[in-house]
This record gives structure tokens, C-alpha cells and sequence, in this order.
């Protein structure tokens, strides 16, 4: 990070030269807050350009200049990858004006949007030509898609549609020296070479920013059941996943995870959101199917509880009446991580793991937890793509900063059981600056360096998010 330069008056000038006045951002502060308070970030200068045409510019000024380039969308991400707490005050790249939805092509099921697209002004849009963009998760009334697509977010309903990367089909993107990259394709199918678009997704503003996405639309389910259902443990709720499976196919569109530790967090500081159970079981699973046409979902749900019941793998459960209730379960289940800022983790880990490990993993990470101290573990998500939210809590009645001595040592047997399993340490967050140690410790040594190797193709003077991903060059 050495050879970076500050944001000095000869910049700010030249970005003033090249840049409407709106574009300027006098109050840096919302741009340096990371979503926990984990990380405060700096900033030389914030600007927000309103085309791909002036974001090109914009990092021309930057590369020629060797400043560092954070880009911005919503600023929901967990693993500080939006904020730079070291190294010479870089230029925050906000694309908050970039809100443009370009095309909407309810025959092909692909809309066009800017980068700055907020996830769910693509819902409205898609619902507007009744489709469905089926992008999921608990910020994104503020999150954007350009951010969404460049750490690659999962969320609740990747069982059925998979996470980002796959729900895009062409990118536009602007590289460190301001040439923009046009493979924003609606196409399906293109073998025309190397999936750069591929590169871009999920690449955390390393090696572009992308400034527009085209992305997939599929037909809106007009008939869903919902039902939280009472386990006995997470090998039950592995078993009713693949039964709902056997009964339902692919129209499961989501089965997630929740443990007891979950409703007890959210009657300590959400007492308002109503609980389907008291006292809390201790395993619930959420599940939802989504059906077109006139199919019967209800009926398709009630078959797969009939089952379950036989099966002993479900000793209670609600089925949602309406689609009010529906959306309550949801709202309860999109609360939880609410609730956990409230409390405080010490350490919160995203993991994958694979689907047949889970119920080990989690019984001998409780056991091995237990020996490190008298911690609270709220295990929670999306079971159906092996993805758990794994998050290490101080004792009831103390405090998260009298316990933060453990957090490395917290952090070290989640992440090494994790490798023991073959599972990931991230699942669909990212490596951000968080987690860029974790990286070298436990990634292929081979992939870090053909890793590396992109970077300095795409980003020769590394001027984009120094330090996000890879360790910056210093």
C-alpha cells in the first residue's frame, strides 16, 4: 500500500473539473461506518458519479494519480469490505446516483439495471411486469445490486435460484485505468472465450467496478405454503429437507434452520415479534413451497407434514392461513440477525459446509465451544445450501467486551473445524478485510496465486479496495 497515494487539492480539483457539483459528497461519515461498528473506515474524498461514462473517468483521474479506490454501494456488508481503516486516505466511489433501471424484458425474464439499483426496487420492477426476482435478504431495502453482485449475496432463497452470480447473465464493469468492459449480454448461452463476467461477480471491487448488470427473472409462484416445523435435531431436519425434497422437487424454494437460541434472542430484544412456540423448541426448520398455474401448494405442503409426522421427524409445527402469516414467519426468521446485533457476538462466522456434515459439525462445535468457556451459540440458516450462521455469544447477563480477549482463539475452531469438514469459512458474505487472514491460512496455495496474478492484470497499480481480499502490496 506504499506506493498509494492520499487524496490531495490536486485531486479533489481534478475530480471537481471532471464531475457535475452533485456528484460531491461534503459529509463523509456515512460512508466510513461499517454495519456492526466493528470498522471505521477514512476517507480522502467521496464522490458520486451518475454514469458508467463519468465512473470511467473517475478512475482514470485515480490510477494516473495512484489513489485508492473504495467502491460503495448500500454499505450492508458484514466483512468490512466497504471500508479502509489503513493506509493513505483512499477515495470512496459511491454509486448511490446510478439508479437507472435500463430494460425490462418480461419475454425474455431479464431486466438491465445500474449498479446502484437498490435490490428492492428490482422486486417492484419485476413484479410490475409480473415476475419475480427472486434476490433475498435482510438489507435489501438499502442494499444495491452492484454490491450484491461484487461479494456474490446468498440469502434465503438460493435453494431454488442460487446466489447472485447465478442470477446474472452479462456485466458492465470499469477497470483500475477507466476502459469499461461491455459484456453486459442478455444471453443464455455465449461461449466467446473466458467468463470475465464471472471474475467480476463475487470479486469485492478488486479487479473492476461494476457500473451495470442484466440480470434473470423467472414466472412469480402464485400459490405458496409456509410452515415452521418443530425437529428434534438437525440430522431430523436433513432428513425432512430431503423428504420435502421427494414430495416437492425443485418448488421448495426455501428451508432454513433455526435453533431455540434464536427465539430467545429476539423475546430479549424484539418482544414485539410473535413466536409460533413457547417455550422454544430447541431445532425449527422454516420451509416454503412455491408453485405456478393452478397447483396446489397447500395441498403439496400438507403431504410433505403427513409424511414428516410418520417419519418422526417433526413433533410440532404451523402452517401459515394467509398470506399475512406467511410474511410473518419470514419477518421472524429476517429479525434474527437483528436481534444478535442487539445482544452482541464476540465472534459471528458465515460457513459452509457440506449438506452431510452439518449435524456432526454442529454437535461437535457445541461440545468443543462448551471447553472454551460458558458461551451462548445462536445457530441459524439456510440449511438447504449447507450454509450456517454460526455466531459465539457472551454468557447471559455479560457483556460482548469482556470477552473479546476470546474472539481469535473463538474464531480459530470454528474456521479449523470448518476445514476439518472440507467446508468454507466464507458462505456468501465474502472475505472483505475481515477475513483476509482466514484466506491464507486455510485457501488452495495454488488459486491465492493464480488470485494474485488477476489482480495484477486487472488492477496493475492496485488502486482498487487495497487490502479487501488479498493483503495489500506494502
Amino acid at each position: 500500500m506504499s506506493q498509494l497515494s492520499p487524496v490531495d487539492d490536486t485531486f479533489r480539483a481534478r475530480l471537481r473539473a471532471l464531475l457535475p457539483e452533485k456528484a460531491m459528497r461534503e459529509d463523509k461519515d456515512p460512508y466510513v461506518q461499517e454495519l456492526r461498528g466493528a470498522y471505521r473506515g477514512q476517507a480522502g474524498m467521496v464522490v458520486a458519479p451518475g454514469s458508467t461514462e463519468e465512473v470511467s473517468a473517475v478512475l482514470a483521474a485515480a490510477n494516473d494519480a495512484r489513489v485508492a479506490v473504495v467502491p460503495y454501494g448500500g454499505g450492508t456488508g458484514l466483512v468490512a469490505g466497504q471500508v479502509m481503516p489503513e493506509g493513505p486516505a483512499p477515495l470512496i466511489l459511491s454509486l448511490e446516483r446510478m439508479t437507472r433501471i435500463r430494460r425490462v424484458d418480461a419475454d425474455e425474464n431479464v431486466i438491465t439495471a445500474d449498479a446502484g439499483v437498490v435490490v428492492e426496487e428490482l422486486h417492484r420492477a419485476a413484479e410490475g411486469v409480473n415476475r419475480l426476482f427472486p434476490l433475498s435478504f435482510g438489507a435489501q431495502g438499502s442494499a444495491r445490486i452492484g454490491g450484491a453482485l461484487a461479494s456474490n449475496a446468498g440469502g434465503l432463497n438460493v435453494l431454488r435460484y442460487g446466489n447472485t452470480r447465478e442470477l446474472c447473465l452479462g456485466i458492465e464493469a470499469v477497470l483500475a485505468d477507466g476502459r469499461v468492459m461491455h459484456t453486459l449480454t442478455r444471453l443464455r448461452k455465449d461461449n466467446t472465450g473466458y467468463d470475465l463476467r464471472n471474475l467480476m461477480v463475487g470479486s469485492e471491487g478488486t479487479l473492476g467496478v461494476i457500473t451495470g448488470a442484466a440480470l434473470k427473472l423467472f414466472s412469480r409462484p402464485t400459490r405458496r405454503a409456509t410452515a415452521m416445523l418443530v425437529v428434534p435435531s438437525p440430522a431430523a431436519a436433513l432428513k425432512l429437507l430431503a423428504l420435502a425434497r421427494d414430495h416437492a422437487g425443485e418448488q421448495i424454494s426455501g428451508f432454513e434452520l433455526i435453533s431455540g437460541e434464536s427465539f430467545r434472542f429476539l423475546e430479549e430484544t424484539l418482544p414485539d415479534i410473535r413466536r409460533p412456540f413457547h417455550p422454544a423448541p430447541d431445532w425449527m426448520v422454516l420451509t416454503e413451497v412455491g408453485l405456478s398455474g393452478t397447483g396446489d401448494a397447500e395441498g403439496m405442503m400438507a403431504g410433505i407434514l403427513e409424511a414428516a409426522f410418520e417419519a418422526e421427524l417433526v413433533t410440532d409445527g404451523v402452517i401459515a392461513q394467509s398470506e399475512a402469516q406467511a410474511d410473518e414467519l419470514w419477518h421472524l426468521r429476517e429479525a434474527i440477525p437483528e436481534a444478535n446485533r442487539a445482544i452482541g457476538a464476540i465472534s459471528s462466522h458465515d460457513i459452509a459446509l457440506p449438506l452431510s456434515a452439518l449435524p456432526e459439525f454442529i454437535e461437535e462445535g457445541t461440545a468443543k465451544l462448551a471447553d472454551l468457556g460458558p458461551y451462548r451459540l445462536n445457530c441459524f440458516g439456510h440449511l438447504g445450501d449447507g450454509n450456517l450462521h454460526y455466531n459465539v455469544f457472551p454468557p447471559a447477563g455479560e457483556a460482548k467486551a469482556d470477552h473479546m480477549g476470546a474472539k481469535r482463539a473463538i474464531m480459530d475452531l470454528v474456521h479449523d473445524l470448518v476445514a476439518s469438514y472440507e467446508g468454507s469459512f466464507s458462505a456468501e458474505h465474502g472475505v472483505g478485510r475481515l477475513k483476509v487472514e482466514d484466506l491464507e491460512r486455510y485457501g488452495d496455495p495454488v488459486k491465492l496465486e493464480m488470485m494474485r496474478g488477476i489482480k495484477q492484470l486487472f488492477d496493475p497499480n492496485g488502486i482498487l479496495n487495497p487490502g479487501a481480499v488479498l493483503r495489500a502490496a506494502g
